[in-house]
């Protein structure tokens, strides 16, 4: 027993360095990525560096995540063995135990990324390899604290929040580091760029924090009367003070220094970063061994509901249950947000060099953003995860609702106004969303008759597929549908009634077309669910245990009835607005020609009147 606890204390040692190597170039290969595919022009001397430090840190990265899989195991093992079998077992761990799955999955994207960025030659290459660490963070997530907490789902996603975030602000400072040298006179614009990247990175980092003491806090009092609540007080405080500093001297002392001075105090700007990263970094490891307020502990006996859900089986719905319930779910909660600030900031830019831009669009973004958090906040997920008829007021408003106000407030029309366009060949914002906007896939599926298809078409695929269990029982599923299917709807909405570029709008007789044939479409949808007797997900939906409510597949049939009710009545109101636009099209039409008329004296008149008397006479002739 002695010789095994002696073992232990190295083993654990060696595997906090190689977790740190690991996340470290985890950073940077991100770091190094976004450099080249947004922030550096593609010529630049830096580039050449900051690929090397891709190439460098991707292979220690993908070294560190393999070799992470087999200190953990020996750690958790605890116990001598031979090395034959050790290799056996270490497999066995990461194909068959759900921790071991997730360091394999790391261990997989890493693998994939060392791969990809030696192939990197352009932007579009250095955004598409950054893909994979969207994987690797998503399982990383789970793993540790996060896969105990009372609160999986927001702990989860309060981890792959912070993580993304210490990536991007410690990778990114890592690589202006090491790019110190070739940025020469472009130093200035590369750390101004990087550092609104580094700003919403260390903004995520915060609410994060916000967050994980959310879970780890019995109360406010917590905050002083733990040792665990001293540090994450600290650390919020630090991190909080280092985004003030850091944002006060990028916006207003760096601009105002000379390129010289700049070269000369380099790193007094990011010396900042550099403090607040390695303090954090000391708090964090400080508090990973430190014993939160509210301990990990197992439920004793676990309801149905909680066994299938993660939480206890909410309240009967009612009026008022379907206004106090919420949830928070931190990541969607963190995305919505930022999307209501950035449009108000774009509106305030454009404001403030004089160009003007609606009210109402303004207004409509905003309501669309705040349904879009009921949605993803409120009762709608709430019920929606332990009935049908919950799920399907969910999906409705997520796919024919939200997107509405959302597609009004026209959020590509005034980002391509209110972002700057680049002059050094770079793709920054703006640069991106045309790129993104123009790209062959985004003309696809803008498509007007693909997206009314896809409109209608994913409620078969979704609901009639393995795909709606795999939403109803993994975090991930249920955040992906819910970013599919609102995209959905606004790529509908806007080939009907939005301005954002995109598709190429039919004439408007074949959009009210295109929605009646929807509307036909759940309608039919709808009256199967409402006459069907076979259960939708029975594992999940069957065995909820709830003491409310009518049996599972009477409420699937009420959902049915929301599908053909509550579905239809946003298509009227799309029907209606393509009519009033097709109305006011034709107005504008006339006025257009009223005031040709006006310049040209009736040019286009007289002209058809010549064509006439032509003809006219024409035909008197050949009567003669």
């Amino acid at each position: 027993m002695g010789d095994a606890y002696a073992c232990a204390v190295p083993v654990e040692t060696l595997v906090t360095m190689t977790g740190a190597v690991r996340d470290i170039a985890l950073g940077l290969t991100a770091g190094a990525l976004i450099m080249i595919a947004a922030i550096l022009p593609a010529r630049h001397a830096a580039v050449t560096r900051a690929s090397q430090v891709a190439r460098i840190a991707g292979a220690v990265w993908a070294l560190s995540a393999v070799a992470y899989i087999f200190v953990s195991y020996a750690f958790i093992r605890n116990d001598a063995v031979e090395p034959e079998r050790f290799v056996e077992e270490v497999w066995s761990f990461a194909t068959t135990i759900p921790l071991g799955q997730a360091y394999l999955q790391m261990a997989i994207a890493a693998l994939v990324v060392s791969v990809l960025v030696g192939l990197v030659r352009t932007p579009a290459a250095a955004a598409w390899s950054l893909v994979p660490f969207l994987w690797a963070l998503g399982w990383q997530a789970q793993t540790g604290h996060a896969a105990g907490a009372t609160d999986h789902h927001l702990a989860t996603s309060a981890m792959f929040l912070h993580l993304a975030g210490s990536a991007l602000w410690m990778g990114m400072v890592g690589v202006l580091f090491a790019m110190r040298g070739p940025l020469g006179v472009d130093a200035k614009t590369t750390v101004i760029r990087s550092s609104k990247v580094m700003l919403w990175a260390a903004i995520a980092l915060i609410v994060s924090g916000v967050a994980n003491a959310y879970i780890r806090m019995d109360s406010v009092a917590d905050f002083v009367t733990t040792t665990y609540g001293w540090l994450l007080t600290a650390k919020i405080a630090l991190m909080s003070l280092a985004v003030a500093l850091a944002a006060w001297h990028r916006r207003v002392a760096l601009p105002r220094l000379s390129v010289e001075r700049v070269r000369e105090r380099f790193w007094r700007v990011m010396m900042v970063d550099v403090g607040a990263i390695a303090a954090v970094i000391v708090i964090a490891v400080v508090m990973s061994g430190t014993a939160p307020p509210v301990p990990i502990v197992a439920v004793e006996e676990p309801t149905p509901a909680y066994f299938l859900t993660g939480y206890d089986l909410p309240p009967a719905p009612s009026a008022l249950n379907w206004i106090v319930q919420w949830r928070l779910e931190i990541l969607s909660a963190f995305v919505l947000v930022a999307m209501a600030v950035t449009y108000v900031r774009w509106v305030v830019r454009l404001r403030r060099r004089g160009d003007e831009w609606p009210w109402y669009r303004t207004v409509s973004f905003l309501v669309g953003v705040a349904v879009l958090v009921w949605i993803t906040q409120g009762a709608p997920t709430v019920y929606g995860m332990v009935t049908f008829s919950g799920h399907m007021v969910e999906h409705m408003l997520l796919v024919m609702v939200a997107p509405i106000p959302l597609t009004l407030g026209a959020p590509v029309t005034l980002a391509l106004r209110a972002l700057a366009p680049r002059k050094d060949g770079t793709r920054g914002p703006r640069e991106w969303t045309r790129v993104v906007v123009e790209s062959s896939w985004v003309k696809f599926f803008a498509n007007p008759i693909v997206a009314a298809v896809n409109f209608a078409g994913s409620l078969v695929v979704f609901y009639y597929s393995p795909l709606f269990e795999f939403a109803l029982r993994n975090h991930v599923g249920h955040l992906l549908m819910v970013l599919h299917f609102t995209l959905v709807g606004y790529l509908f909405a806007n080939a009907l009634i939005g301005i954002d570029p995109g598709p190429k709008r039919p004439g408007y007789p074949m959009r009210v077309v295109l929605l009646f044939a929807t509307m036909a479409f759940h309608a039919f949808f709808g009256v199967s669910l409402t006459s069907s007797e076979v259960l939708l997900a029975p594992t999940w939906f069957g065995l909820m245990g709830r003491t409310w409510g009518p049996d599972a597949i009477t409420d699937q049939q009420y959902g049915g009835n929301i599908a053909w009710g509550i579905g239809e009545l946003p298509v009227l109101a799309l029907a209606i607005g393509v009519i009033i636009a097709w109305r006011l099209s034709d107005e504008k039409e006339a006025r257009r020609k009223d005031r040709q008329a006006d310049r040209d004296e009736d040019a286009e008149l007289k002209a058809y009147n010549a064509m006439l008397a032509q003809v006219s006479d024409r035909d008197k002739r050949e009567s003669d």
